[in-house]
């Protein structure tokens, strides 16, 4: 997964700098291939330029290693699993949530965190049908030294007629991700852990240059991402209740935000909800000064991820990219919300 300077900014404040430098993968650059003979055809300079540019690395990090680091902070007593949403209430003195086993539980917030397919959200604003974006991808990671022709300091992107192949190194380099996005007829489950096939990845792959061709020999388990985003909700929050990540903003891969976004959301909540007057009326304030806050920002992302579906050539690539960039990887949440760059890191 991707953690643009917006997210890695935000998590070098919690204290998680030196983990990402240990674990994750600063590219260098992104090469822009074409996809018979694979001719760099564009580059954009990463690594340093980037931290330069925006005060902050971009990493590249293996999405088990980022969890290991977040669960890492959370006390072991403070999470309970297998626990099924079936509704709650809202009261004067608090959020009282019935579960599917039969257990209750009180808070003074209910964060909804739960994902594309949030009960919480239904609860907040209704249900809503998944939009299909007219394209999946096949999935995977794979050892560097199975791809002896790149370089794990880099991230690639092969642009096809019909496929965009994207590779780019985590796990300190030994491994690559890939992510193979063509069009697919409407059908798949709206998941990101489906199984997939590997003679799908060698069907799209064949005519390619060898370099990412030696993709469908070297992969293991292949994942279907049906590729999925909902239309932008009106309203986040109620008054004691509201949304974060993915059940808020389910938006497509195509600008690497999906991760940055719900950090930046977490950042923004908490620096709210640290501020809020006691009582109802004050944590209802909190969350109405959170909303209005990330739900501007992360609509604008979520439609701007539509727009880089499937560029026709790398020209088009490069446009998307100039247009698209700053505006996502220079915000600063914490620092729009008027807070101290200095209170992630003394609560971290």
């Amino acid at each position: 997964m991707h953690l643009g300077p917006n997210g890695t900014r935000l998590l070098q404040r919690l204290g998680l700098g030196p983990e990402l430098e240990r674990c994750a993968v600063r590219p260098e650059a992104l090469e822009v291939r074409a996809f018979h003979n694979g001719a760099t055809v564009a580059r954009q300079e990463m690594g340093e330029a980037w931290q330069e540019r925006f005060r902050a690395p971009y990493y590249t990090v293996h999405r088990g290693d980022l969890h290991r680091m977040l669960s890492s902070r959370v006390p072991a007593e403070r999470v309970h699993t297998g626990k099924e949403l079936v509704r709650y209430e809202e009261t004067v003195y608090g959020v009282v949530l019935h579960f599917a086993d039969g257990t209750d539980a009180r808070a003074d917030v209910l964060i909804g965190a739960d994902g594309v397919h949030s009960a919480v959200r239904r609860a907040v604003a209704g249900a809503d049908a998944p939009v299909y974006s007219g394209n999946s991808a096949l999935r995977g990671v794979v050892d560097a030294a199975d791809l002896p022709d790149l370089d794990p300091a880099l991230m690639y992107m092969y642009a096809g007629p019909t496929a965009r192949v994207l590779l780019y190194p985590v796990t300190g380099g030994r491994q690559f991700t890939y992510v193979v996005v063509t069009p697919a007829a409407e059908g798949a489950a709206e998941s990101w852990t489906s199984a997939g096939d590997r003679t799908d990845l060698d069907a799209v792959l064949t005519g390619w240059d060898p370099t990412v061709r030696a993709l469908a020999d070297a992969a293991g388990e292949v994942r279907r991402w049906a590729l999925y985003d909902r239309e932008p909700l009106e309203r986040w929050s109620t008054t004691r209740t509201t949304l974060l990540g993915d059940a808020a903003h389910p938006m497509l891969p195509h600008h690497g935000q999906g991760a940055n976004q719900a950090v930046e959301d977490a950042v923004a909540l908490a620096v709210c909800l640290e501020g809020a007057a006691p009582g109802a009326d004050g944590i209802a304030a909190a969350l109405r000064r959170y909303e209005e806050a990330r739900r501007p920002h992360t609509t604008r992302v979520q439609r701007g991820s539509r727009t880089g579906q499937q560029p026709k050539d790398a020209a088009a690539q490069r446009r998307i990219d100039a247009e698209s960039v700053d505006w996502v990887l220079d915000h600063d949440v914490e620092a729009a919300l008027g807070g101290s760059e200095n209170r992630l890191h003394q609560a971290a």
